[in-house]
């Protein structure tokens, strides 16, 4: 058995015999689905052949990154199937990115440019309004500006002088404190701070500042308060100290900022203009641009023969996909023109092939569980294939119940009918994203956990009474309306006909019912643990079968399936006879239901070679014979144990020591090596062997989750429905319908919350354990490597991934 259907490959070598680039696009365009081995190990990246055209194509598409993160939207898609472009195209459309990226940055710095002038014109505004109160020193109720004369830049003419500017307002406090520390306090210093935030003309962001005006005496402190000003980043703007003159320079810098915002709206519009025309080809021109760049990055990793008129390529194709592939290589010479046809040749290799699983949108789900735990080795046994239909199971055992599974059916069906419109749109949400993945699984979960809720008879811990009832009411009504839950005793209320399909519903009124539940489902779950397990020992016959190795049937297969069946499949067995055996109604008393022997207590007293102890008339084997048939069980099981340990190695010897016996005397170092691996082979296979027998223990009680799991979420549904719900439903008139309407509410609630998404949650790990550990370990390495196919797709969707255009500053 493969891998898969698809999981059959080969090497093979082609050349590409052609005259110009072109032809050579045309080629690797059609060839998607080849990944190609670099076949120039020894050459460095920087002096292969292409490595000038990767450059260009990796600085156009920086370039259009650069462009798309100025757009204030995202551009549009691409237009479906972009035709292939030509060198001179390419050339045409390199030259063009040029010219765009230029332009933008030109109309992105000129409006920055303005934005600055424009800034600094409504600094200056509001300073000049500010600084009409500042030369007020209402504390002493005297104008300063008795004592300022006009202040220029060549220095004071009069007693006072002042500089006024504007400055971060988190500066502020260090600001005054530094200029009072180089003037020993000589100076007068007003602030204000400005109300509304302005805007940053280059990254946009929001700047708090604030307008102070400094009051000095003498040229000295002048020139010391300007180096503590050009120290802390302050702007500085000339400003008249006379009302008159504040009020003239105001009315023109306040026309300077109308005209200045006319100018700015008309560079934005133009701006929004340019990057409109470019946005509605940008999508389709990243598209040809990445696709060059893979084609030219492929071509790197192919060899020129000696004359360097063709190209040589080695890479892992699907046996199955050879004529597409030649079939893409005739259409690539056509669609070029070349007179040189395309020579494709088989080549032989030892190499381990890669491992492809073809899947579909049903099974890639199950396949990506598979994989998570490890890629399989090449024409290994899939898992996958088997895991569609034994892992939904499995949950469902810990799932069941009517209700929650048609909960989880619906949601999963909601997404498999919208799941075109929904796989369009991509989603950043990473849980999302594993809902939508998993959504076949989600919705065989759902149905199996239908199906097993039908089984258990269990909807929202509710019964149905579909085939009525195979117990009668032996009790009267006094009994019923003293007693919620009474004994349902098989002697006398039971009618000798088996309910048609699952579980009675009667006893969802009997007080014994979890006792009787919980030993059905340990059980069950112990019968279901070990014919897995069984089942995943008998699939390692396929892969020795493949894999050349039917010595392994005899030294490993067979001891360990025997090892399980002999110790743990005949404790399934006794647990079928119990429930066939013992009734009430057996006339043999050491039949009857009073003598059912503990088939856990007497597998244990099995395993230690004891013998049950029981009272009279009850017998302590269950049939004649049975002493002595288990130690024989035992026995042969055990002596299991030492074939497996001792088995391979000893084959692997003796199939060495035959091989070397014609091995002469001067090659004893190859005699030390095989000894020593023969060592290295021992401890490994004891290791094995210890992790089987102790594995088979484990491993089967590690499938008692499965009872565990079902027993708790039962209890948890019946905890909602008697302690929340039916205090809801407990009588009261009309009156009781509205917090009816809210009890509903919090109990649908906690249904969804706890019951649907925490342990369905916690059965679906449970559930992936015990398919990677107690399952595949039986028989899968997982030891492979995933074959990945050159791709556009591929490569398009991880750039999309990869950088994502977000808006600028610059287009707010």
């Amino acid at each position: 058995m493969s891998s898969d259907v698809a999981n059959d490959q080969l090497g093979i070598y082609f050349w590409l015999k052609v005259r110009s680039r072109q032809d050579r696009a045309a080629k690797c365009r059609e060839i998607k689905n080849i990944f190609g081995n670099g076949l120039n190990p020894h050459v460095n990246d920087f002096q292969r052949r292409y490595v000038t055209e990767v450059r260009r194509c990796s600085e156009m598409e920086r370039k259009l990154r650069w462009v798309s993160g100025e757009l204030s939207e995202p551009p549009p898609p691409p237009k479906p199937a972009p035709r292939i472009m030509t060198p001179r195209e390419i050339n045409i459309l390199e030259e063009r990115i040029d010219f765009i990226e230029s332009e933008i940055q030109e109309v992105t710095r000129n409006a920055q440019n303005l934005k600055t002038d424009y800034l600094s014109l409504i600094e200056l505004k509001i300073l000049i309004e500010k600084t009409q109160t500042f030369f007020q020193d209402h504390s002493a109720h005297r104008k300063i500006s008795a004592s300022v004369q006009v202040y220029n830049n060549e220095g004071v003419t009069g007693h006072l002088g002042f500089i006024a500017g504007v400055v971060a307002t988190p500066r502020v406090a260090s600001f005054e404190r530094m200029l009072w520390r180089i003037s020993h306090g000589n100076i007068f210093f007003k602030q204000a701070q400005i109300d509304e935030p302005l805007k940053d003309p280059v990254t946009g962001h929001e700047l708090q500042k604030t307008v102070f005006v400094v009051f000095f005496h003498g040229e000295q402190i002048k020139l010391r308060v300007k180096k503590v000003c050009t120290g802390f980043q302050a702007t500085l703007y000339p400003c008249p100290a006379t009302y008159k003159d504040q009020q003239d320079m105001l009315a023109g810098v306040e026309s300077r900022i109308k005209d200045l915002e006319m100018v700015l709206e008309q560079t934005e519009q133009h701006r929004k203009l340019v990057l409109a025309n470019i946005a509605r080809d940008l999508s389709t021109w990243m598209v040809a641009v990445r696709k060059e760049k893979a084609i030219y990055h492929t071509l790197n990793m192919f060899s020129m023969d000696i004359i360097k008129k063709c190209l040589i390529a080695e890479c892992w194709v699907p046996r199955q996909d050879l004529p597409l592939l030649q079939k893409a290589l005739d259409d690539g010479v056509k669609a070029s023109g070349s007179p040189i046809p395309s020579i494709m040749h088989h080549v032989r290799t030892h190499e381990t092939p890669p491992t492809f699983n073809r899947t579909n949108k049903f099974t890639r789900g199950f396949q990506n569980l598979i994989d998570s735990y490890g890629i399989a080795s090449y024409r290994e046994v899939n898992p996958a294939l088997y895991t569609i239909i034994t892992f939904p199971f499995l949950f469902a055992v810990m799932f069941g119940d009517m209700g929650h599974g048609l909960i989880m059916t619906t949601f999963a069906a909601i997404i498999i009918i919208f799941e075109k419109t929904l796989s369009k749109n991509k989603s950043d949400n990473e849980i999302w994203n594993i809902f939508f993945g998993g959504r076949y699984i989600i919705l065989l979960m759902g149905i199996f956990s239908m199906y097993t809720g039908l089984i258990y008879n269990d909807i929202f811990s509710k019964s149905l009474n579909i085939f009525g009832s195979s117990w009668m009411n032996v009790y009267d009504n006094v009994t019923l309306r003293k007693y919620k839950m009474l004994d349902l005793d098989p002697l006398d209320a039971y009618t000798k006909t088996p309910y048609p399909l699952g579980i009675d519903p009667a006893w969802q009124f009997a007080s014994n019912n979890i006792i009787f539940l919980n030993s059905f489902k340990m059980k069950l779950s112990i019968i279901f643990g070990v014919v897995h397990m069984a089942f995943g020992v008998t699939l390692s016959v396929v892969n020795f079968n493949y894999f050349s190795k039917p010595y392994m049937i005899l030294l490993q297969y067979i001891p360990q399936i025997l090892f399980l069946l002999l110790l743990f499949w005949y404790l399934c067995i006794m647990m079928f006879m119990k429930w066939i055996m013992y009734s009430t109604e057996a006339t043999d008393p050491a039949f009857g239901s009073a003598c059912a022997p503990s088939v856990l207590i007497m597998f244990i007293n099995m395993m230690l070679l004891k013998d049950t102890e029981v009272r009279s008339p009850c017998k302590p084997f269950m049939y004649d014979g049975q002493n002595a048939l288990q130690r024989t069980f035992l026995t042969v099981g055990f002596l299991c144990i030492p074939v497996m340990l001792f088995g391979k190695p000893l084959y692997q010897k003796m199939k060495k020591r035959k091989h070397s016996s014609g091995v002469e005397e001067g090659e004893s170092q190859k005699t030390e090596e095989a000894e020593e691996s023969m060592g290295e082979m021992m401890i490994t296979q004891a290791i094995h062997t210890i992790e089987y027998v102790l594995g088979a223990v484990s491993h089967t009680a590690s499938y008692l989750r499965l009872w565990a799991l079902s027993l708790a979420h039962a209890q948890l549904s019946a905890v909602l429905w008697q302690r929340l719900l039916r205090m809801g439903l407990g009588g009261g008139g009309p009156i009781m319908a509205i917090p009816l309407y809210a009890i509903f509410a919090v109990w649908a609630f906690f249904t969804l919350a706890i019951l649907v998404l925490m342990e369905g949650l916690s059965a679906f790990l449970h559930t992936l354990r015990l398919h990677w550990v107690e399952f595949m370990s039986k028989f899968y390495e997982g030891q492979g490597y995933a074959f990945l196919p050159f791709s556009f797709a591929v490569i398009l969707e991880h750039d999309e991934d990869d950088v994502k255009p977000k808006p600028t500053s610059g287009t707010q």
